[in-house]
């Protein structure tokens, strides 16, 4: 079942960019929602893009529309698109009284019982408007909130005003709805230049974005908001990778990145980790960012500009210990050259025939995913049933995701760059206790694309 998916945006220019690669992407979900909203940063009259700025990024979509539909059949039709999107909550930050035509909509998806499956629901901007739909549905129809919540999962890119503060903990806490509040976006934002490593910053830079994103690459991408140098940056200083027509901003692309199916299971359990990022239970139902200084004490309330480790730490102390910056952004930027590639190959499908781009190649494993094993097995997983729709050859690569353990240790692979790896189950590990194995697998295509699949080991 693909994940369902509505998007509520304050349109700032980083969301633009967003909404390139997402529509991009649209295949992928059952899209049933793009609403716009306000912030702390945007809303109606103040550096507000507009209550329309949706609608060129849409009659763009529907200009390729018909090579995009050559890849995959499950792109939704432009006319579908237009008629979910709805205006929601703007007037100011944070604004939640007025019902509108957004939040409804919201409140709709939300009841149509013929629907069960979860709903992420994420915030580019302020939380306003999905905090208006749910405080509909406990003014009319508070019988229905636990079945509401039931369904609800969100994924918030900072809380971009109070109301999930202010609303949503007082009154929807008890449900215990799914929440990943994410810092770590700031790795694709303003800031990357600073951030990125070395031997991925090229996917950012301005000839890269040139050849495979902004230059003949159809009508969506050409809306693709480059840096255009000088003080275009929102007002963050340029570093010197930084040129006309590298990489502006896309820090709200995390929040649908986490719902791509690349194989990494990265919906089922925000620790597990994936494009998207890796998150930590902190409180109750509320997923942060996994912050890497000893003794740190992760705020109360809001998770934001004022208060999140990574945008205070840019902020206050770079450039100093910068390894702690390194390990904080690496949940994201481990994965970047894959996902430009990856974003490089879709802007490819609006322009190119099945024939002459790229595709995803497939991974298969010969056993389940979830496995038992015994303190010194040897557990021998094959990977030679993985494919390429375009022919490719394959390499493949097993590793060890350390991160997403509860086994402290490092795990002995053997044969890790063959089809048929084998993973010795260490003498000291635990009852109860798990380790994950990543099957990585890279096509020899133009571009270059991956996919994977997470095999976790459980200690008997």
């Amino acid at each position: 079942m693909k994940p369902r998916i509505i998007v509520t945006s304050d349109g700032e220019i980083d969301d633009e960019c967003s909404m390139v690669r997402f529509l991009l992407y649209s295949n992928e979900w059952n899209v049933e929602g793009i609403i716009t909203s306000s912030s702390q940063y945007h809303w109606r009259g103040h550096r507000w893009a507009g209550d329309d700025w949706l609608n060129p990024y849409l009659d763009a979509y529907e200009s390729v529309y018909s090579n995009l539909v050559l890849h995959s059949e499950d792109y939704p039709s432009p006319s579908y698109l237009r008629s979910i999107n709805h205006l929601g909550n703007v007037d100011a930050e944070g604004e939640m009284d007025s019902v509108t035509s957004g939040s409804q909509h919201i409140v709709k998806v939300i009841l149509d019982e013929t629907k069960n499956e979860p709903i992420w629901i994420q915030a580019w901007g302020g939380t306003n408007t999905i905090a208006r739909a749910l405080k509909t549905i406990e003014e009319e129809h508070p019988e229905k909130m636990e079945y509401a919540a039931s369904k609800l999962r969100f994924f918030f890119i900072w809380e971009q005003d109070n109301t999930y503060q202010s609303y949503i903990r007082p009154h929807w806490g008890k449900y215990n709805i799914p929440t990943i509040i994410c810092d770590q976006f700031w790795a694709m934002a303003y800031q990357w230049d600073k951030i990125l490593p070395t031997d991925k910053i090229e996917y950012f830079k301005s000839e890269w974005m040139k050849d495979n994103i902004l230059d003949d690459h159809g009508a969506l991408c050409s809306l693709y908001e480059a840096y255009k140098g000088g003080s275009d940056n929102e007002g963050w200083s340029a570093g010197d990778a930084k040129t006309q027509g590298s990489f502006r901003s896309e820090g709200d692309s995390p929040a649908f990145i986490h719902a791509i199916p690349t194989g990494l299971r990265s919906l089922e359990s925000p620790s597990y980790g994936g494009w998207g990022g890796r998150y930590t239970l902190i409180r109750e139902n509320t997923w942060l960012d996994p912050v890497p200084e000893k003794n740190y004490t992760y705020p109360k309330g809001r998770w934001y500009t004022k208060s999140a480790w990574g945008r205070n730490y840019m902020r206050e102390t770079y450039p100093k210990n910068e390894a702690l910056m390194t390990a904080y952004f690496k949940p994201i930027t481990r994965w970047v050259d894959a996902l430009q590639n990856d974003f490089a190959a879709r802007a490819d499908w609006s322009v190119k025939s099945f024939d002459e781009a790229n595709h995803a190649p497939t991974v298969k494993l010969d056993k389940p995913l979830d496995l038992n094993a015994k303190r010194g097995d040897t557990v021998v997983i094959s990977a030679t049933e993985s494919y390429d729709v375009d022919n490719d050859s394959l390499e493949i690569n097993w590793w060890q995701y350390e991160e997403a353990d509860t086994y402290t240790g490092k795990v002995e692979i053997s044969n890790a760059q063959t089809s048929v790896a084998s993973i010795k189950i260490p003498a000291n590990a635990k009852k109860g206790e798990t380790i994950h194995i990543i099957c990585e697998v890279t096509d020899n295509g133009t571009p270059q694309l991956t996919r994977y699949q997470r095999t976790i080991l459980t200690i008997d």
